[in-house]
């Protein structure tokens, strides 16, 4: 499997609430299966963030293990919903306009320079 950051996972679930970053493997999947009710090996992508929306953690089942990354912005903040149901469905699009740190939510965003072709 390429790095999780690398491709769009088929499904991926933003954790709504922001979550404590010294969090790992075994507390991210215990807080997907307390608070979600969802087995973290389900083959779903699982993001979280930090209060000030400046840091993003992944959790990956790949079939084989788990795998636990970290997205760090030098500037600005990623854009999170705020919705009150504590998990939000994203497509690859949006998920791919996120982990480059630009508001998914607009819908006429122009692409980062490094995907154009």
């Amino acid at each position: 499997m390429n790095a999780p950051l690398g491709a769009a996972p088929e499904r991926i679930w933003l954790a709504v609430e922001a979550v404590d970053m010294r969090l790992g493997i075994d507390g991210l999947s215990a807080r997907i299966q307390a608070s979600l009710g969802r087995s973290p090996c389900d083959g779903t992508t699982y993001a979280f963030t930090n209060r000030r929306r400046s840091r993003l953690k992944l959790l990956v089942w790949d079939g084989t293990g788990v795998w636990l990354s970290q997205r760090r912005l030098h500037r600005g903040y990623f854009t999170w919903p705020s919705a009150s149901d504590p998990v939000f469905a994203l497509t690859a699009a949006q998920w791919r306009w996120l982990t480059a740190g630009v508001d998914w939510q607009r819908r006429d965003a122009p692409a980062p320079a490094h995907w154009q072709v």
